[in-house]
């Protein structure tokens, strides 16, 4: 069974399959035509392109679409077509440019990281053979073929990414302090306590076909457990006591449980623990299967981590915002150095409105 890991890995690699890098030539006798609807420095997107696009996109939001026929003959897809395709007008502009820029700066993988990056997926979803995960991609409706063009496009991307984009993205470690300060609640370790208990099971017997509790073998259960405490309050040790006479799984470890986080205990579990001292044990508790007594071990108050502790998760707080916006930066550049020409006015009309969005929607 797939990973919902490898169907998101999968959906992203078919995103990046749909916009084939193909130079532009004359058209050899035989040639099927296709219909270009837009040059980005002489490397085109075709209506195939856009319609596999379109598909994939629309296969994400549920909608039921299998060919690009699908695209012009159901009305109710047309509301959906407008939503999804400019962006995918956007995003296929840029894999152009992205990928180019990659070619230039030679960041393609080579056939050895391709091939590793490809096990290291069959392996984080259990896939032993190539017949298993042909046959998984099949699933998710991409051929193998297509799989290692998209995984190839996004790996040089990556590595464009890290060579053009990561050196921009600086965090100093005064910064790093300055969030943390303004930020010192998103860190807090919560409270949290320790506990030791001892559980005696009631037995059951059956009547009827039901299973019933015998009342005088439960009062006696309920003696033996008053009694245990009333040992352990007289001064004997507490792990002793759970290794002589506790049921529960917790007895392995001489009945210690936690650290808990006092937010994830039930809201009654939580009331009793929290009027009680370091020390003190509780009445017997009545539970489904028996009696138990609760020791609260320990408890630690809420409190900030240790700015060391919590660095890391600042750097890449902060750096995945940071990255976002140098990558944008690095795009518009790319879009301002690049010759695009639309063949279709309709299209070029949705793409320049969704950049102008865009650069509405920046902070």
């Amino acid at each position: 069974m797939k990973s919902t890991k490898f169907v998101s890995t999968v959906a992203a690699v078919a995103m990046a399959t749909g916009v084939a890098m193909r130079p532009v030539h004359p058209l050899a006798q035989g040639m099927i035509l296709e219909q270009v609807l837009v040059k980005v420095n002489g490397e085109i997107f075709t209506k195939t392109d856009l319609e596999s696009l379109q598909i994939q996109a629309l296969k994400q939001k549920n909608r039921q679409v299998n060919n690009p026929a699908d695209l012009q003959n159901d009305a109710t897809l047309k509301a959906a077509l407008l939503e999804v395709t400019p962006t995918i007008l956007t995003d296929a502009v840029d894999d152009l440019l992205e990928y180019q820029r990659a070619k230039e700066l030679g960041l393609q993988p080579t056939a050895e990281q391709l091939k590793d990056a490809e096990e290291r997926l069959k392996k984080q979803n259990n896939i032993t053979t190539d017949a298993q995960f042909r046959a998984a991609l099949t699933q998710e409706g991409l051929t193998y073929e297509e799989f290692s063009r998209g995984l190839e496009r996004n790996y040089a991307k990556a590595r464009l990414e890290q060579t053009e984009v990561m050196p921009r993205v600086q965090l100093t470690d005064e910064e790093s302090r300055q969030y943390y300060l303004a930020h010192t609640k998103d860190f807090e370790k919560p409270a949290s306590l320790t506990i030791r208990d001892i559980f005696i099971a009631v037995p059951t017997q059956t009547m009827n076909g039901e299973q019933v509790v015998n009342a005088a073998t439960a009062e006696s259960i309920e003696k033996k457990i008053t009694d245990v405490r009333a040992r352990a309050l007289g001064g004997e040790d507490f792990a002793k006591l759970v290794t002589e006479f506790s049921e529960s799984p917790s007895k392995a470890n001489q009945g210690l449980i936690g650290p808990l986080n006092e937010n994830e205990l039930a809201p009654q579990l939580k009331d009793m623990l929290g009027k009680m001292k370091v020390g003190e044990i509780t009445p017997p508790i009545r539970t489904a299967n028996g009696y138990q007594l609760i020791k609260l071990e320990s408890r630690t108050a809420a409190a900030p981590e240790p700015f060391e502790a919590v660095k890391d998760q600042i750097a890449e707080r902060i750096g995945g915002e940071r990255v976002d916006a140098e990558r944008k930066k690095y795009i518009e550049k790319l879009r301002a150095q690049a010759i695009i020409e639309w063949k279709n006015d309709d299209l070029k009309k949705l793409y320049e409105q969704k950049l102008a969005e865009a650069k509405t929607d920046k902070p």
